[in-house]
């Protein structure tokens, strides 16, 4: 039978292995789409004994999964080296706060790296606020102040990599570790470079969240989540799903399949191609900033070069003393790339964003930038043509500079 997962296999191979080892996969390149919500018994003696011991891979009910989201939990395990399986979400923000739930109760304190994805730390403040969870930000970047942070209640830091719009690149290894000395669980959303670039579990992280709606869908049309952790963490955040009805619909799960196929050589190319236009736009005297950690000489490409093995194609530029109507000049003239918050697909896309109103302990602007350079543009880079979107952006900043 083709397909298996092999220890031995490299990750491009996993990608295309994956998930492709149960019974229900013996005789088809693709698992079929199982629509159930109701699984039979053959007997009373079945019945209780599936009841009592809720194990993975097993008919049950519907909300337990079936063979097609099984099969997309096998894959993205073999992905994560360390990792003992993968629970799947309704969303990248469902896998984000499912997991916070799993590891946090009523009077814990938790840790949120303060150049977090918005909605995560909305979730600190709302949500998990609202449950006697307390939240602290702190700056990734300062080892010393992030470890004076914790206290005799901290229980969980949520980290990210690269930071959120702005895209810091912070010693994972270092900050994962200190959490663990302090007997605290490191939670990480991986969704910028996925397991392919960045091997969260193997670099001291407990958990590794990822945004399956982006590069893993790869194609702007399915909303889906995944967390993946070692055996202890695997099992709580299994069971907080449950408790909480979490469950992704097949169809969603055959998508998410699909495009994890293509994931790496989506990746490869998207990410060559940021790289150039970055190169392009770093030599702009209007651009005052790029922000990306492939590109060097910027703040992280050096961690970025000794803990990743992969990037993508979302990054950053900043506009050297352009306000916002000039900024959306230059986005609103743009042809090939959409204006639209998601980013990881097939198409390119720009988003202007200003910092300031989502930070509470990092400074911005940085040391060293000038007071006037604060108006940013999120770029996610698409499959399209490298010069034809360097001649887009071109053409974007000729409109802005004519206003």
């Amino acid at each position: 039978m083709a397909g298996g997962d092999d220890a031995n296999d490299r990750r491009a191979t996993r990608l295309v292995t994956g998930g492709r080892s149960g019974d229900f996969a013996q005789h088809v390149v693709n698992p079929p789409v199982w629509r159930a919500s109701t699984h039979l018994y053959a007997d009373c003696t079945e019945l209780r004994e599936r009841k009592a011991h809720n194990a993975d891979g097993q008919f049950f009910y519907g909300r337990r999964g079936a063979p097609t989201q099984w099969a997309l939990s096998e894959a993205l395990t073999a992905l994560e080296p360390g990792a003992a399986g993968t629970v799947l979400y309704p969303s990248g923000l469902a896998a984000l706060v499912g997991a916070l739930l799993a590891a946090l109760r009523s009077g814990d304190v938790l840790l949120v790296a303060d150049n977090s994805y918005d909605p995560t730390r909305n979730a600190a403040t709302g949500l998990l606020k609202g449950l006697g969870i307390e939240h602290r930000f702190f700056d990734p970047l300062d080892l010393e102040a992030y470890e004076a942070a914790f206290c005799e209640r901290t229980r969980a830091v949520m980290l990210e990599v690269p930071g959120s719009l702005t895209m810091e690149v912070c010693d994972i290894p270092a900050l994962a570790r200190i959490a663990r000395e302090k007997g605290a669980v490191s939670l990480v959303d991986n969704t910028w470079a996925t397991a392919l670039g960045f091997q969260a579990l193997q670099h001291g992280c407990d958990i590794s969240i990822t945004a399956l709606t982006k590069h893993v869908g790869g194609h702007s049309d399915v909303m889906m989540g995944a967390a993946s952790a070692g055996e202890r963490w695997y099992r709580r955040l299994r069971l907080g799903a449950q408790q909480l009805g979490h469950v992704v619909s097949p169809d969603d799960a055959a998508l998410a399949l699909r495009g994890l196929r293509t994931m790496g050589v989506r990746l490869d190319r998207q990410s060559a191609t940021a790289l150039a236009i970055a190169e392009w736009l770093d030599a702009r005297d209007d651009v005052a900033h790029v922000l990306s950690p492939m590109l060097p000489g910027t703040p992280g490409h050096a961690i970025w070069q000794r803990d990743f093995t992969g990037g993508c194609g979302l990054f950053s530029f900043v506009l050297k003393g352009r306000d916002d109507a000039a900024r959306c000049r230059l986005v609103d003239a743009l042809r090939l790339f959409g204006i639209g918050y998601s980013w990881g697909g097939f198409e390119s896309l720009a988003l202007p964003f200003d910092v300031e109103p989502v930070r509470s302990v990092m400074s911005w602007p940085p040391p060293g930038w000038g007071l006037e350079d604060r108006h940013a543009i999120r770029l996610s880079i698409g499959l399209e043509d490298k010069d034809d979107l360097i001649a887009d952006l071109a053409q974007g900043f000729a409109a802005m500079n004519e206003g």
